[in-house]
């Protein structure tokens, strides 16, 4: 590899990681001329396109970037950190890529994300569903809350026998 500082063209690799779910391995190398640290991207040559069905039946491509902006939307103001977020987006992306060669449908993509949101936080999980699902009545979400707090564990409310002074 040659260096982007001195053009020189021998290095040592320094680190090496997996990055994008295991498609592409990230390289921290350092020249051994001038001693400068810079990083590379080895990923596989031939690419191939996925594409996402709508409902509609239209075909856009497969973007991650779709789904950390949904997350993100989700999360504001909830205690959630990009961290997570992000490894929501490589969760629902690995299970997309294990099970689709060329298509996915958007429903396949949401409910994925919906099944990790909601393990990480319920009321990030309710905005998105309330988006994705498209609710038409209130009603609705009401349901999909009650299905929620159901879920939850129990909290204990103070009684007359349990309150403490």
């Amino acid at each position: 590899m040659r260096c982007p500082f001195c053009k020189e063209d021998r290095d040592r690799v320094v680190d090496s990681r997996s990055s994008d779910a295991g498609r592409i391995i990230r390289r921290r190398r350092q020249c051994l001329v001038c001693k400068k640290r810079f990083t590379t991207y080895e990923k596989i040559g031939e690419s191939f396109k996925l594409y996402v069905v709508k409902k509609e039946n239209s075909r856009v491509p497969y973007d991650r970037e779709k789904i950390i902006a949904g997350l993100q939307k989700a999360c504001y103001k909830r205690p959630v950190s990009a961290e997570q977020i992000q490894q929501i987006a490589e969760k629902v992306e690995e299970s997309i890529f294990q099970n689709f060669d060329k298509e996915v449908s958007s429903a396949f993509i949401g409910e994925s994300v919906m099944k990790h949101l909601r393990a990480v936080d319920k009321v990030a999980y309710i905005r998105f569903a309330s988006v994705y699902r498209d609710f038409s009545d209130a009603g609705e979400l009401i349901e999909e809350v009650s299905h929620v707090i159901a879920e939850a564990e129990p909290i204990e409310q103070p009684t007359l026998f349990n309150y403490k002074k």
